[in-house]
């Protein structure tokens, strides 16, 4: 009886391991790298996005991101023509200028990417100490 329990207690615990490494890769992708698929990615949505940056929609864009991350907090009608520079410099594989445009636009560059990962724990190994000036 106790093998039982303690053989359901392990393949629970193995099962839980598996599905938190997946949410967590498809929850980290993109976040700044063009490179990246987002956890929300479809073909269909891609060629939406694609169409909407071409067709400086901002209407579009927003109705796709349905309010889903920082990015739609900060990015407007107004300063939608800057995202989408960004965008586009992005995906030609000119980070420097990307990263330029969305640093004036207050959201997470590659630079600020690596800070968080890399360099100064990312992970909660500061217990947050000194991170706020690097989160925008």
């Amino acid at each position: 009886m106790k093998n039982k329990n303690k053989n359901k207690i392990i393949v629970g615990g193995l099962m839980a391991l598996v599905l938190g490494l997946g949410l967590t890769s498809s929850a980290m992708a993109y976040q700044g790298d063009y490179n990246k698929q987002g956890p929300n990615y479809t073909p269909e949505r891609h060629e939406a996005m694609e169409t909407a940056f071409g067709t400086s929609n901002y209407s579009a864009w927003a109705k796709l991101m349905a309010s889903k991350g920082r990015v739609t907090q900060v990015v407007n009608e107004g300063n939608f023509s800057q995202f989408k520079e960004a965008h586009r410099l992005g995906k030609a594989g000119d980070k420097a200028g990307a990263d330029a445009i969305r640093s004036q636009l207050g959201l997470r560059t590659s630079n600020s990417e690596r800070i968080m990962n890399g360099f100064r724990g990312g992970n909660g190994a500061g217990q947050g100490a000194g991170m706020g000036r690097f989160i925008k």
